[in-house]
């Protein structure tokens, strides 16, 4: 019996892996392995009732991939958020350790994760970023150095030039809000 990957939408947090594997386990199904966007099940294909497995992960915002276009995209988007969200420092050429990762060439993986989000995946990384320093911000335990630093921006002017051109507050302005106008990463 060949084990069954199988292709995750919005898997973003170790949160949501949790979910995942309590949800396929309540389904009868035996998962080796989940990790961010893919889960490894004891079970064959052919053992699968996917459509069961889909309405299952549908009612928790996941959705099961298909399509080979949308496992490359949401592999990527799960490289970036790893490399961002779940780091204690952010490497600095983000398209190297794509494209390293996919073993792709990184033209062909930009223009196939900008054809199908309509973003690019610098303007999908900066929001990523941006959404980090809001979460290093609200903590209120890193300095905005600090947090320039570990996120791999070049100086703090351009983090915060960065910051004010995506959420139209400086991050001084942003912090002395005290609400908490996140977004869920699996809405960037």
């Amino acid at each position: 019996m060949k084990p069954t990957v199988l292709h995750i939408k919005n898997m973003v947090c170790p949160h949501c892996q949790k979910v995942v594997r309590k949800e396929l386990e309540s389904q009868g199904l035996h998962p080796l392995s989940v990790q961010l966007g893919t889960v490894t099940l004891q079970e064959s294909t052919e053992e699968l009732d996917q459509q069961a497995i889909r309405n299952a992960l549908a009612a928790h915002g996941f959705e099961l991939l298909d399509e080979k276009k949308a496992v490359m995209v949401e592999k990527i988007k799960n490289i970036i958020v790893e490399l961002i969200h779940h780091r204690s420092a952010t490497p600095g050429n983000f398209s190297e350790l794509i494209a390293g990762r996919l073993g792709l060439d990184y033209a062909y993986v930009s223009h196939l994760f900008s054809s199908a989000e309509g973003v690019t995946i610098e303007k999908y990384t900066i929001l990523q970023r941006i959404e980090r320093v809001k979460e290093l911000l609200i903590y209120d335990e890193l300095s905005l150095n600090q947090i320039a630093d570990q996120l791999g921006y070049s100086n703090v002017a351009h983090l915060s030039n960065q910051f004010k051109k995506i959420t139209g507050l400086t991050p001084s302005n942003y912090k002395k809000l005290k609400e908490n106008n996140r977004r869920s990463l699996d809405e960037i």
